[in-house]
This record gives C-alpha cells, structure tokens and sequence, in this order.
C-alpha cells in the first residue's frame, strides 16, 4: 500500500500505557469515512449550558494507540502512484486517438469481409490515403497477397493479422534506441522546418535525458526567429536547464560556445537548437551545413547526433523533407511530432521504404510525457487496431 503521509514523532515523550492518561471518549467514537455508506452517523452533540468563559486548555499529546497514518487508517482514501502498466495503458489510448482515422478506414475494411480482389484494391486505397506512399503501398500487398497464397488464409481476420505482421517487418528497422553516454558530452544537433515543434521536442527531450541522470546544456542557434530564443530559454528555466545564447550574432558561433561551454562543465549531452528553414531554401541549408562543420571543429566527430524533427501532419511532404535534409546533414535520427491531430501515419512506410531513417521518437501532444520511444509493433497496433 502507498501512503502520501509519513509518520509524525510526538513532540513529547509518551507515557508507558500504565501511566498514560486515559484517551478521550471521541477517539473511541466511530469516524465516518467519506463515500462509504455503512458507516454508523455520529450522534448529534448535547447543547452545552451557558457559562463563562474559560481559558482552552492546550492539547494532551496523543496517546500512544492512535495510528496518525491516515493513509493506514483509511486505504480506499490513500493516493497512490501512476504505475508503469497505467502509463502505458495511457501513451496507447493517445497513439490510437491520434491515428484513429487511419485506423477507421483499415479497420472497417475487413469487417465482414471476401478475400478477393475488390479487398486488395480498397486495401490499396485506403493505405494512399494514409500517406503510405505508391512504393510501400505496392510492396505490402504484394507481400499480403503472396502470404495469402502460401498460408491459405480464407478469413478476413486472419488477412488482417498478416498485414499487421508485414507492417511490423517493413517499420522494424525504423526502431533503433538513442543511446546515451557513448561520448562526453554527447552533441546533438536538433533540425527541422518551421512549425514541426523542433524547440519544443528540444524541451522534452532535455527532460527525457534528465531522468536517465543525464546533465544537459542548450544551444540557442535559431538566431533567425524573434521569439526563438525565448522560447528555449523557457524549457529551460522549466527543466532547470543552462541555455547558451546570443541576442543576435551567427547560429555557428553560438554551438561552437556551447560545445566549449559543454566540455568546461563536464556536462553529459549538449543539444544545439537550429533555425526552422525549408530544403528548398539552399543558402539557409548551406548555413546548415557551416553549423555542422563548426561543430566538428569544437569537438573531433561532433556532432555525434543530428535528428530531424518532422510534422506527422504534413503527409508526404515529410518525406520530402527527410531526403533533403539527410542528403545535406546525413541525419542520424527522426522525430516525429504531432500524431494528436488529423495524422495519418502511413508515412513511415513511405520513409521506412524510400529512406529508412531510424525513427527515435514519436509525439502525441503537448505534455513532457507525450513524446515517446518509437515501437513499431505498438505503432501498427494503434494504426490497424
């Protein structure tokens, strides 16, 4: 049992129970527990008769049988922890929320449904619709069908699970851990377009990192936005979070200081913000690219880490941007945000098939504990029900 409140000691030393004084007549009364109902109502006090005024005397010490943890007292009435099943029972109902029209329109196909070709061609429309791209669309039901055939699969359940499966193979390879410790510190380099939540994903993670024991220092690089700087500084005056910035100078000279500034102060991990930009915007991906060389000029091999945070919402457009950030950068890592809204989702198979860049995160709201490891097997899960 958990209990919120700790055993308080007496202020005074408690008599043997031989020379204790007796204890009240109320602590022997029954007490009445909120919301139970067969508990006995305390009977109606006595009307006291008028007199004068005397001095209250002050509180005997309690005596020694009276248990002062209310929590042991009254357990349906303790507080308890959010347990880790709960939590988990929690991120999932969100990821289905968040996916939930794709998980419709999958779903329902299969509801009482032939398997002949009329279900391979609205499979077929219904993953396009999801942002799964022609390419993955035509390898999983290629593979689908072929499975079918060799399996002799005659149920449309049974059809169902063998698309999960495929699906969990083909998103597999996109699960891969962010590992941590590997180098002291360890620098990352956070990029994205405008909008997709790259400082804000900036904030979480420092928080994610601090509950692995993790030291964090933040680079303010996004020099270009008015409002950016500040924004940082927030997450980290939330996260209790050193913030290295300039009120306007070159984003390279800011990560260079906060490398320097990272190695100085033996700090574990040092994350570098960058300014939002689109990839057709070639002389800001050339600023880029100087970001990343200054970085390896502060420390050999730096930046050991460069994600790319991605909007779930902008369907294949993501992929877009995955190939020219990666041709530019050679990402080592995705983040991908905002599956809460009207995502579709499919677009991991796109990338997974087209430019299989590990997938470490996935968010699906605003709160510190809305972005989540990527698991594909939960993911396909919350994508097909």
């Amino acid at each position: 049992m958990f209990s919120f409140f700790k055993r308080k000691k007496p202020e005074t030393e408690v008599p043997e129970p031989s020379q204790a004084a007796p204890a009240p007549a109320a602590a022997s009364a029954p007490m009445f527990v909120p919301g139970r109902l067969d508990a006995p109502p305390s009977p109606a006090p006595a009307p006291a008769p008028a007199q004068a005024p005397v001095p209250t005397p002050a509180p005997a010490a309690p005596p020694a049988s009276v248990a002062a943890d209310i929590g042991e007292l009254f357990p349906e009435t303790a507080e308890r922890p959010t347990t880790d099943a709960e939590k988990k029972q929690s991120w999932m109902a969100r990821l289905k929320a968040g996916l939930s029209k794709t998980s419709s329109n999958l779903s329902l196909l299969f509801v009482g449904a032939r398997i002949d070709e009329d279900l391979y061609e609205e499979l077929e429309s219904a993953l396009l619709m999801s942002d799964a791209g022609m390419d993955a669309t035509q390898h999983l039901l290629d593979s689908l069908r072929r499975k079918v055939k060799e399996d002799k699969l005659l149920d449309a359940a049974q059809v169902k699970a063998a698309l999960k499966a495929l699906m969990i193979e083909l998103l597999s390879p996109l699960q891969k851990p962010l590992e941590l410790g590997r180098h002291e510190p360890l620098v990352m380099m956070i990029s994205g377009v405008n909008g997709a939540g790259k400082t804000t994903t900036i904030g979480k993670l420092a928080k994610h990192m601090q509950r692995f024991d993790q030291s964090v220092l933040l680079a303010a690089g996004d020099t270009f936005r008015a409002a950016a700087r500040e924004q940082l500084m927030v997450w980290g005056q939330r996260n209790n979070v050193t913030v290295i910035s300039q009120a306007s100078g070159d984003p390279a000279a800011v990560a260079f200081d906060a490398v320097q500034s990272g190695k100085a102060r033996g700090v574990d991990v040092v994350m570098v913000d960058t300014a939002g930009r689109l990839p057709t915007q070639l002389h800001l991906m050339e600023e880029l690219k100087k970001i990343k060389r200054v970085i390896g000029k502060g420390m050999e091999g730096a930046p050991h880490e460069t994600l790319l945070v991605i909007d779930g919402n902008t369907g294949q457009n993501a992929l877009a941007q995955v190939k020219a950030f990666d041709d530019a950068l050679q990402l080592t890592g995705l983040v991908i945000t905002k599956l809460d809204g009207t995502a579709k989702g499919g677009v991991l198979a796109a990338i997974a098939r087209t430019r299989p860049v590990p997938v470490y995160f996935i968010g699906v709201g605003e709160k510190l504990d809305d972005l989540q490891p990527f698991n594909a097997e939960e993911f396909v899960e919350a994508l097909l029900g």
